[in-house]
């Protein structure tokens, strides 16, 4: 295991979640930037996805948790075969994306290879294995950052979080945000205080309404026994809620006060339709 590696939150909490578990199977088909693990979710069968760095990485945009064109397209595999894999199983295995991603990779090459057909085929594979029965839940336990994490977790049935100060969840760094829209870091960070979706910590986020729950542990980044049991505990609850849920959509992430007016224009839309 690699420096980058062993300080990634993704696969200090892949190792945590499945490396007791009696039925294990790291698969290594997918590359050096995901990890693959079939285990188990309260005593049912689950497939764990971590994207990791690699310091390695021949695209150097992508050697420090981004999802470039590499991650793009092995998430969609490593999707895509457990839903073939349990097409026709009455039961289908969960899936949780345990998310820590810096960002998209952004580079000449990357956009010049279709890093958004990746990103999109990543995000299309996760929404399919959700509409084909799997439970998907996105376990976000460090950054979730812009496209790598709408290819990467955002498209799960049940979002849960730790509460961090290390979890971020925003469309782009501070510094490029900040860029963009010809403001300082400072500026920015003021100006979060009273618009929730421009700020960068969990809380902020969870009063969007689209988690499911936020979580808090001893430590994020080196979780103990009781830590990882909580952890697992609430994935399990998770589980549980989606099995119960006939929906296969994200109307649950609908119920804040702040998400009214989608609801509003979801149930007109559905009215005029």
């Amino acid at each position: 295991m690699s420096r980058s590696e062993r300080s990634s939150r993704g696969a200090v909490w892949m190792h945590a979640l499945t490396c007791d578990a009696a039925h294990r199977t790291e698969t290594d088909d997918y590359g050096s930037t995901l990890q693959v693990v079939d285990a188990s979710l309260a005593e049912s069968p689950a497939r764990y996805i971590a994207v990791i760095p690699d310091e390695n990485n021949r695209f150097p945009r992508a050697r420090h948790g981004e999802v470039g064109l590499i991650e793009g397209w092995q998430l969609a595999r490593a999707v895509r075969d457990v839903i073939a894999r349990d097409r026709d199983r009455e039961s289908k295995a969960a899936i949780v994306a345990i998310v820590d991603v810096a960002s998209q990779a952004y580079g000449r090459r990357e956009e010049a290879y279709g890093i958004h057909l990746a990103l999109a085929a990543a995000a299309d594979a996760y929404a399919a294995a959700r509409v084909a029965g799997h439970p998907v839940i996105g376990l976000i336990v460090g950054r979730a950052m812009s496209g790598a994490f709408l290819a990467h977790g955002y498209q799960a049935n049940r979002l849960v979080a730790l509460d961090d100060a290390g979890v971020m969840v925003h469309a782009m760094g501070k510094e490029a945000a900040a860029r963009i829209t010809q403001r300082s870091v400072d500026e920015l960070e003021a100006l979060a205080e009273a618009v929730p979706p421009m700020a960068y910590d969990i809380a902020n986020f969870a009063s969007l309404g689209l988690l499911w729950r936020l979580l808090k542990v001893g430590s994020a980044q080196q979780p103990d026994p009781e830590d990882v049991g909580e952890v697992r505990r609430v994935l399990a609850k998770a589980l549980a809620d989606i099995q119960r849920d006939p929906s296969r959509g994200l109307s649950s992430r609908l119920g804040a006060p702040s998400r009214q007016a989608s609801s509003t224009v979801r149930e007109r839309l559905k009215a005029l339709w």
